[in-house]
Protein backbone atom coordinates (compact mmCIF):
# COMPACT_ATOMS: atom_id res chain seq x y z
CA UNK A 1 0.00 0.00 0.00
CA UNK A 2 1.24 3.79 -0.77
CA UNK A 3 1.78 5.51 1.89
CA UNK A 4 1.09 9.61 1.07
CA UNK A 5 4.09 11.76 1.16
CA UNK A 6 4.25 15.27 1.77
CA UNK A 7 5.28 17.27 -0.65
CA UNK A 8 8.88 17.49 -1.77
CA UNK A 9 9.18 21.35 -1.13
CA UNK A 10 8.20 20.92 2.54
CA UNK A 11 11.03 20.27 4.57
CA UNK A 12 10.45 18.58 8.08
CA UNK A 13 11.19 19.48 11.88
CA UNK A 14 14.05 17.40 12.74
CA UNK A 15 15.33 16.99 15.85
CA UNK A 16 18.37 15.50 17.75
CA UNK A 17 16.46 12.50 18.35
CA UNK A 18 15.67 12.19 14.36
CA UNK A 19 19.28 13.17 13.15
CA UNK A 20 20.69 10.54 15.59
CA UNK A 21 17.93 8.01 14.59
CA UNK A 22 19.03 8.25 11.29
CA UNK A 23 22.73 8.46 11.66
CA UNK A 24 22.45 5.07 13.20
CA UNK A 25 20.71 3.62 10.18
CA UNK A 26 22.69 5.29 7.76
CA UNK A 27 25.76 3.55 9.69
CA UNK A 28 23.65 0.13 9.96
CA UNK A 29 20.62 -0.37 8.69
CA UNK A 30 19.69 -3.77 10.63
CA UNK A 31 19.87 -2.09 13.80
CA UNK A 32 16.90 -3.79 15.41
CA UNK A 33 14.08 -1.18 16.87
CA UNK A 34 15.60 -2.06 20.50
CA UNK A 35 19.41 -1.63 19.36
CA UNK A 36 18.52 1.57 17.29
CA UNK A 37 16.33 2.66 20.55
CA UNK A 38 19.22 2.19 22.65
CA UNK A 39 21.39 3.86 20.36
CA UNK A 40 19.90 7.23 20.86
CA UNK A 41 18.84 7.33 24.43
CA UNK A 42 14.75 6.86 23.73
CA UNK A 43 12.00 3.94 24.53
CA UNK A 44 11.86 1.72 21.99
CA UNK A 45 8.01 2.79 21.15
CA UNK A 46 9.65 6.17 20.56
CA UNK A 47 11.84 4.72 18.53
CA UNK A 48 9.33 2.75 15.89
CA UNK A 49 6.87 5.60 15.95
CA UNK A 50 10.19 8.46 15.34
CA UNK A 51 10.99 5.56 12.08
CA UNK A 52 7.56 5.17 11.26
CA UNK A 53 6.99 9.40 11.09
CA UNK A 54 10.27 9.66 9.40
CA UNK A 55 9.24 7.26 6.69
CA UNK A 56 5.97 8.66 5.89
CA UNK A 57 7.27 12.06 5.87
CA UNK A 58 10.19 10.77 3.33
CA UNK A 59 12.98 11.26 4.86
CA UNK A 60 13.69 7.91 5.15
CA UNK A 61 13.30 6.76 0.99
CA UNK A 62 13.81 3.45 1.47
CA UNK A 63 15.82 0.63 3.44
CA UNK A 64 18.16 -1.31 1.08
CA UNK A 65 21.17 -4.31 0.73
CA UNK A 66 24.12 -2.60 -0.95
CA UNK A 67 25.83 -5.02 -3.02
CA UNK A 68 29.52 -4.76 -3.99
CA UNK A 69 29.59 -5.34 -7.47
CA UNK A 70 33.00 -7.18 -7.31
CA UNK A 71 31.68 -9.94 -5.09
CA UNK A 72 28.90 -11.04 -8.48
CA UNK A 73 31.98 -10.60 -11.11
CA UNK A 74 31.17 -7.60 -12.27
CA UNK A 75 34.60 -5.77 -10.85
CA UNK A 76 34.92 -3.25 -13.93
CA UNK A 77 32.90 0.29 -13.33
CA UNK A 78 32.26 2.65 -15.51
CA UNK A 79 30.11 6.36 -16.10
CA UNK A 80 29.03 6.73 -19.48
CA UNK A 81 27.65 10.11 -20.54
CA UNK A 82 25.15 10.45 -22.93
CA UNK A 83 24.15 13.10 -25.14
CA UNK A 84 20.56 12.88 -27.03
CA UNK A 85 20.41 14.60 -30.17
CA UNK A 86 16.31 15.81 -29.36
CA UNK A 87 15.15 16.53 -26.17
CA UNK A 88 11.13 16.42 -26.80
CA UNK A 89 9.09 15.18 -23.92
CA UNK A 90 8.33 12.02 -26.01
CA UNK A 91 11.96 11.06 -26.32
CA UNK A 92 13.59 12.03 -22.99
CA UNK A 93 10.87 9.72 -21.65
CA UNK A 94 11.33 6.63 -23.89
CA UNK A 95 14.93 6.92 -23.52
CA UNK A 96 14.59 6.96 -19.95
CA UNK A 97 12.72 3.88 -19.79
CA UNK A 98 15.65 2.54 -21.74
CA UNK A 99 18.03 3.21 -18.71
CA UNK A 100 16.24 1.83 -15.79
CA UNK A 101 16.21 -1.44 -17.77
CA UNK A 102 20.28 -1.18 -18.91
CA UNK A 103 21.62 -4.38 -17.60
CA UNK A 104 24.49 -3.44 -14.98
CA UNK A 105 23.48 0.08 -14.45
CA UNK A 106 24.15 1.12 -10.95
CA UNK A 107 22.84 4.86 -10.93
CA UNK A 108 21.53 7.08 -13.65
CA UNK A 109 21.50 11.21 -13.32
CA UNK A 110 19.35 13.14 -15.93
CA UNK A 111 21.51 15.99 -15.84
CA UNK A 112 21.70 19.79 -17.16
CA UNK A 113 24.62 21.50 -19.36
CA UNK A 114 26.35 19.40 -22.25
CA UNK A 115 25.48 15.82 -21.93
CA UNK A 116 21.81 15.00 -20.78
CA UNK A 117 22.39 11.39 -19.07
CA UNK A 118 25.62 10.13 -16.42
CA UNK A 119 24.94 6.57 -16.21
CA UNK A 120 27.62 4.35 -13.76
CA UNK A 121 27.46 0.88 -14.55
CA UNK A 122 29.03 -2.43 -13.56
CA UNK A 123 30.24 -4.42 -16.00
CA UNK A 124 32.63 -8.19 -15.96
CA UNK A 125 35.20 -6.99 -18.42
CA UNK A 126 35.91 -4.32 -21.52
CA UNK A 127 34.36 -6.36 -24.13
CA UNK A 128 31.46 -6.48 -21.76
CA UNK A 129 31.90 -2.74 -21.70
CA UNK A 130 31.72 -2.46 -25.32
CA UNK A 131 29.01 -4.47 -25.98
CA UNK A 132 26.39 -2.39 -23.64
CA UNK A 133 27.51 1.05 -25.14
CA UNK A 134 27.85 -0.36 -28.66
CA UNK A 135 23.99 -2.67 -28.25
CA UNK A 136 22.20 -0.55 -25.19
CA UNK A 137 23.06 3.14 -26.23
CA UNK A 138 24.56 3.56 -29.43
CA UNK A 139 21.95 2.20 -31.27
CA UNK A 140 19.20 4.02 -29.41
CA UNK A 141 18.00 6.61 -32.37
CA UNK A 142 17.73 9.90 -29.88
CA UNK A 143 21.78 8.92 -28.58
CA UNK A 144 23.70 11.34 -30.76
CA UNK A 145 26.93 10.92 -28.76
CA UNK A 146 28.41 8.60 -25.70
CA UNK A 147 31.61 9.11 -23.93
CA UNK A 148 32.51 6.68 -21.59
CA UNK A 149 34.80 7.57 -18.73
CA UNK A 150 36.23 4.25 -16.58
CA UNK A 151 36.06 4.23 -12.49
CA UNK A 152 39.15 3.62 -10.66
CA UNK A 153 37.83 3.97 -7.09
CA UNK A 154 34.33 4.48 -5.57
CA UNK A 155 35.16 7.29 -2.71
CA UNK A 156 31.70 7.29 -0.39
CA UNK A 157 30.77 11.00 0.33
CA UNK A 158 30.28 12.74 3.78
CA UNK A 159 26.20 12.42 3.13
CA UNK A 160 23.40 14.67 3.66
CA UNK A 161 23.21 14.61 7.46
CA UNK A 162 24.91 17.73 9.71
CA UNK A 163 27.84 16.26 11.21
CA UNK A 164 28.38 16.97 14.61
Amino acid sequence: MDVPRPPKNVRPSLDAVDLGILAELVANGRLTNAALAARVGVAESTCLQRVRSLRDAGVIARFTAEIDPAALGLGLQAVIKVRLGTHSRDVVHAFRSVLAALPGALTIFHVGGEDDYLVHVAVGSAAALRDLVLDHLNVHPAVRHTETQLVFEVIPGAGVLPTA
